[in-house]
Parts: C-alpha cells; sequence; structure tokens
C-alpha cells in the first residue's frame, strides 16, 4: 500500500478516535457505567450470569453484593472449563485462545481468557490509539515510511481440544489484522519462533535489511535484541543501523532500570519512548503525551475498573471502589471486569493516580512484589528510584536486581539483601550500599523509621551478580522472551537463594 494511502487512512482514523477520547476523558465515570452495564447484560445468559442473576442487576452496588472480587486460583476451575471446549461459562462468545503466564509469583502457569471483543476491542484498539496518539503529537513523524520491529513470544497448541494457548503477544500476532502485519517485521514464522535463542538470530539478520522506524516489545529481552544487533552489525550506534527510527514503544515491564542503557544504544535527540501499561488480561493505559511518565487510563476498552487501597488490602477491612472515588497518591491494587468475562478479579497490579482530570496513573508494582516483612512497605517503584539515585551518585549501571529479607534470628536483626547485575559497577560497593540505603530512606519514610538507629533493619546488602545471571535464571526457568519478569522484590527468599546458588555455580 503507497504511503501517502496509509497516512490518509491514519490521519482520517486518528481526528475520529481522538474526538472519541475526549468523550471518555470528558464523561469518565458515565463511560465507566455504560461499560459496566453491557458487561452485564451481555452475560446475563451465561453460567456466572445466571448464579449471580445478573438479569435483576441495576446498580454498581447490587453488582458488588452479588459477586465476590477473586483471584485467579479462585476463578481457575471455570477457566479450565473453557479450556476443555466448555462455551457461555463466564462470557458468551467461545473462547479459542488462552494467553499463558507462567507469573512471577507462582510457578504455576496462569491461563487467562482472551476473547473475540477483547482481542479485537481491547488489544487491537490500544494498539492503534497508540499510533493515533503518538501521530497527534508528532505532526512531523516518518513512521509509515519503514516498518515496526515486533519482539513477541512463541505460540504452542492446546491438543486436547485445538485452543490456542501462548503468550499474549504471540497470540496478537497470530491474529494481526493486514494493516498491522503490512507494517511489522520480522514475519509472523520468525515471530513465532519457540526457540527464543535461534529466534533473536534470525530476527536479527531480517530486520537488519529491513527500513525500521519503531520498536515495539518488553524492555528487557529488545535490550537483548539490540546489543545483538550491535554486535552483528559492528555498528558504533543503532541510527547507524536503521537511520529513519524514531520511537520505542514499551511496556510489559517497569523501562527505569533500562532507561539509560537505551539513551547509550539510541543517541537521536529528539527520539521518543511512549510507554504502555498491557498484561494477558486486558490493555489498559498508555502514555498520551511526549516525555511524560503518566499513563493515560483508557475507559472504552470493555474493561470497568475498581480499586481497593494497598493499606487495607488482604485485610479484614478490604472493600474495592469505583474509579469516582480514586484520590491521586494512594497506592491502589487494581480489580478488572473484562469483556474476555474475568469478573471483579485482581490482576496482580499496583498503581498511582498522579491526575484525576484526565485519570493518569503510574504503574507502582506488584500486590506481591514488595518486601513487608518488617512493617517497611517497600514497593518497586521505591526500588527502582532508590537505584536509580545511587547509581547516578556512584557512576554506576544496572542491567537487573533482586532483593529479598534477610529475617531475625535470636538477637540477629533483619534486613534487605540484594543482588545486582551491574553493566559499570561502582568502584566502591560500600559507597553504593550506602547511597541505596540512604535513597531508601529518603524515598519510604516507613523504611526509615526501621532503619533508625538500626532499630529493627541493619543496613542492606548488595552482592555483586556474575555477567549473563538473570539471563541465565531465566533460561533455566524457561523465561526467556514474550512478558516474562524479573522477580524484583518478596516477602520471601526463594528468588534470591536460587540466584545467589546460580551466581556461585556459574
Amino acid at each position: 500500500m503507497p504511503i501517502p494511502i496509509v497516512n490518509s487512512i491514519a490521519s482520517w482514523f486518528l481526528k475520529k478516535r481522538i474526538h472519541q477520547m475526549e468523550l471518555f476523558i470528558k464523561y469518565p465515570h458515565e463511560v465507566q457505567g455504560e461499560i459496566l452495564h453491557q458487561l452485564i447484560d451481555t452475560s446475563k445468559d451465561t453460567l456466572i450470569g445466571q448464579k449471580y442473576d445478573f438479569a435483576s442487576i441495576r446498580n454498581y452496588r447490587t453488582f458488588t453484593q452479588r459477586v465476590p472480587i477473586q483471584t485467579y486460583e479462585e476463578f481457575e476451575p471455570l477457566i479450565e472449563r473453557s479450556r476443555r471446549g466448555e462455551n457461555n461459562i463466564f462470557w458468551p462468545t467461545p473462547i479459542k485462545w488462552f494467553a499463558k503466564s507462567s507469573g512471577t509469583t507462582n510457578a504455576k502457569s496462569k491461563f487467562v481468557p482472551v476473547s473475540p471483543e477483547s482481542l479485537e476491542n481491547c488489544h487491537y484498539a490500544a494498539s492503534k490509539d497508540l499510533l493515533c496518539l503518538y501521530l497527534n503529537n508528532n505532526e512531523n513523524s516518518q513512521l509509515f515510511t519503514g516498518k515496526s520491529l515486533r519482539l513477541g513470544g512463541s505460540k504452542e497448541l492446546y491438543r486436547k481440544n485445538g485452543t490456542v494457548f501462548g503468550d499474549l503477544s504471540a497470540i496478537l500476532i497470530d491474529n494481526m489484522p493486514f494493516w498491522a502485519t503490512y507494517s511489522s517485521t520480522p514475519n509472523n514464522e520468525i515471530s513465532l519462533m519457540s526457540d527464543f535463542e535461534a529466534k533473536m538470530q534470525a530476527v536479527v539478520k531480517t530486520t537488519i535489511q529491513e527500513n525500521v522506524t519503531s520498536l515495539a516489545g518488553v524492555p528487557s529481552w529488545m535490550l537483548v535484541l539490540l546489543n545483538n544487533v550491535m554486535q552483528y552489525t559492528q555498528k558504533a550506534s543503532l541510527q547507524e543501523v536503521w537511520p529513519d527510527l524514531e520511537v520505542y514503544f514499551h511496556g510489559g515491564v517497569s523501562f527505569e532500570p533500562y532507561r539509560d542503557q537505551y539513551h547509550k544504544l539510541i543517541t537521536k535527540p529528539d527520539f521518543k519512548y511512549y510507554e504502555t501499561y498491557n498484561a494477558s488480561e486486558g490493555f489498559f493505559a498508555v502514555q498520551d503525551r511526549n516525555h511524560s511518565k503518566e499513563l493515560l487510563l483508557m475507559l472504552d476498552y470493555g474493561i470497568f475498573y475498581e480499586f481497593i487501597p494497598m493499606d487495607v488490602y488482604g485485610s479484614s477491612e478490604e472493600e474495592a471502589i469505583p474509579l469516582s472515588e480514586v484520590e491521586i497518591g494512594i497506592n491502589y491494587a487494581i480489580i478488572i471486569t473484562t469483556n474476555a468475562g474475568l469478573w471483579r478479579y485482581k490482576i496482580g497490579d499496583t498503581v498511582r493516580f498522579t491526575s484525576t482530570h484526565p485519570y493518569r496513573i503510574k504503574v507502582t508494582g506488584r500486590t506481591k512484589h514488595h518486601i513487608n516483612v518488617f512493617g517497611e512497605e517497600l514497593i518497586i517503584e521505591n526500588a527502582e528510584e532508590a537505584l536509580k539515585k545511587a547509581t547516578l551518585l556512584t557512576s554506576s549501571e544496572i542491567i537487573d536486581y533482586t532483593a529479598g529479607p534477610v529475617f531475625m534470628e535470636d538477637k540477629k536483626k533483619g534486613a534487605h539483601e540484594w543482588i545486582i547485575e551491574f553493566k559499570t559497577p561502582p568502584k566502591n560497593l560500600q559507597e553504593f550500599e550506602r547511597c541505596l540505603d540512604e535513597s531508601l530512606q529518603s524515598l519510604n519514610s516507613d523504611y526509615e523509621a526501621k532503619r533508625k538507629n538500626n532499630v529493627t533493619l541493619n543496613r542492606l546488602q548488595v552482592h555483586i551478580a556474575k555477567h549473563h545471571l538473570f539471563y541465565t535464571w531465566s533460561k533455566k526457568n524457561n523465561k526467556l522472551g514474550g512478558q516474562h519478569k524479573i522477580p524484583r522484590l518478596s516477602n520471601k527468599r526463594d528468588y534470591l537463594e536460587e540466584l545467589l546458588q546460580i551466581n556461585r555455580d556459574i
């Protein structure tokens, strides 16, 4: 398709969609209320709809009284029935696709249902919106003069009944509309290869021949790919490989640990980074402004949102609130009801609102990925901001990290223990530990209180990881590529002990 025609179609869609976004920004609560009623009405004749008598639900209050908040483990029996081919359980449309996620809090695989409606009206809609917002903010963009380099996961077939499961990215690629296939590289055959290392080589050899104008993928694995590109081509910078590269659309994990490394690889002064917040369960938010670290919560993708303040999460006082009741600056766990049949589902992510006009958020971590053994309430957002400060003060650079608790024994006080893989290690490790510890105290008053005069916690300890430790751990646990994540913080020592052992062995 000629570039001028593509640009004309994009321009038409952009103007239409921007108007629709303005509507949900102006009337957020009305849009969310309408989404909830549509989901309830659509599913009233399903097994769940009949169980909770969806047909008689008229308002949010009744919905919350009848439908319990639930985790994947509580919802799993119904998902397993659906995977075996039974229909009309939690969503009226037959579910063919299941996004497989091994998770980072449980070794057991999760199989998240992906309905045709969620595929089209949520995931693909978000991809179009991301382009729409980017083009709206960058009128001189030459995005469509080249292709988008996408880095996705692999696909497998569940042989018992033909339902497909795999990484969400693989499901999206496998069902991609023509306009997206046309503008993407590599081809589907390479994109869906199951051997991550073989795929990496194939992607490098294929894409260096293309005019790549954008990148799309998870920061950790995209960085592996780009370093391979640099090594294979022996170029001094990435723009020597792809001169027209102008934007990286990233999501899946926090970008902060990788930001400095990307800035060294891509030295174009006007290069853009656009963040997304999506998961197997849905696409939730996108960056809607250049150079922003806030994400616009997308309210018309067929997802109804609720939130639980983290200070009561998991307690007897736990209670969800609708979007209309959230406040700026509070850490919330997200609860979603979706057009794939997830009802009041604990996704496991935490966010903080930075604005309510419109609703903008920052992803702060995971409900199970924090350290709170001693009442310090350390979350991933704190950890990554503190690491950023410590690396700046010690002229070091981080690749990956994990931290966990050192438990109290007899009269021995507790502490936090870190294992960090550095690209550029600090000249003085004790100075780095001091900077990290003090930065955490400045960011987190609970941590500061426990550290004061070493009353509860001794100063943290850092181990330097050997080169490729986290890659080796990921490969050993079959977590290479896709949306697999490095576990950052944990109340247990499982990840830490495993990584320390591998570090001793390599």
